[in-house]
């Protein structure tokens, strides 16, 4: 079926669908090919804005307002396609596909312990992240849930490299409450990488982790996390460097290569083209095959 014979409701829900599986950094390719497709200008807009918005949520696209970075997620999301920014006080849209901010607007933050707290353990990542990470972000929000006070640390990289054919990201989200003794550590590490010369190859691979803090004060809770993000990270990448050893060393070679014979003899090109009765066609202005081409070939 074709789209022209589908009713709006599912051009709608196709185009979302089509734009959500667009890799990390690939969303904006994604839509200007759509938008060949489909020639709805009006839809695509609105269609986009929806899907950019989830898009942003789902692999914490990064920011940066008045010089600090800000990672968007589900988290900092307010209502109305809007986040907010505990570092600058401030809520916005952001327009995923022009990469520009919208409607930004100050937003009162509550200055109590947690937020103090919040601030501490932004600079301990911060320290962490500069140091393992090339061109890293971090950030660190609260949320209220019941009465009860959470922290949740984002940390993002990537590399978009369209050119390089190969787009990869890593991604990283801790959830702790702020308890007064002892705290359990939620953590969810997610790498997703884009291989798209000579094959159409995706990879993702993730981990929950669980772990537990105690809490002395500020300080010590935040350099504890530090070094406990710092070692479960370590461990992931170490486990995701293995895996993909060993799946270079055999499913890639097992089932993406052809195994092709090596003779390390020439091929007769001569004898081939007599054999085959191939004939040229100088008068037609093409010739079927040239030698300058065809020649001395090993394999």
């Amino acid at each position: 079926m074709t789209l022209s014979v589908l009713s709006r409701k599912d051009k709608e829900r196709v185009i979302r669908r089509l734009l959500l599986q667009a890799p990390p950094g690939e969303f904006v390719n994604a839509f200007d090919d759509l938008c060949l497709l489909i020639r709805d200008e009006k839809l695509m807009h609105h269609q986009g804005e929806c899907a950019g918005h989830q898009h942003c949520q789902k692999y914490s696209v990064p920011l940066c307002i008045d010089g600090n970075p800000v990672l968007l997620s589900h988290h900092n999301v307010m209502g109305d396609y809007r986040f907010f920014d505990h570092q600058s006080k401030l809520s916005f849209k952001y327009d995923l596909l022009q990469n520009q901010l919208k409607d930004i607007q100050s937003h009162g933050v509550i200055r109590n312990e947690t937020e103090y707290l919040r601030v501490v353990v932004l600079c301990a990542l911060k320290l962490y992240v500069n140091d393992h990470y090339p061109k890293g972000n971090c950030n660190v929000l609260r949320k209220t849930v019941k009465s009860k006070e959470y922290l949740i640390a984002c940390i993002e990289d990537h590399n978009y490299e369209t050119g390089e054919c190969c787009n990869g990201l890593w991604k990283s989200k801790w959830i702790f409450q702020v308890n007064p003794f002892l705290t359990q550590v939620t953590g969810r590490i997610f790498v997703q990488a884009h291989f798209f010369r000579c094959v159409n190859l995706h990879i993702e691979i993730s981990k929950d982790l669980k772990e537990s803090l105690e809490i002395v004060n500020q300080a010590q809770l935040a350099l504890s996390f530090a070094r406990l993000v710092e070692e479960q990270e370590n461990k992931f990448q170490a486990a995701v460097l293995e895996e993909l050893q060993e799946l270079s060393n055999e499913a890639l070679r097992k089932i993406l290569r052809r195994d092709l014979p090596v003779t390390r003899t020439l091929i007769d090109w001569q004898r081939i083209l007599s054999d085959l009765n191939l004939v040229m066609y100088p008068k037609l202005g093409y010739v079927i095959y040239s030698r300058s081409v065809l020649c001395n070939w090993i394999i």
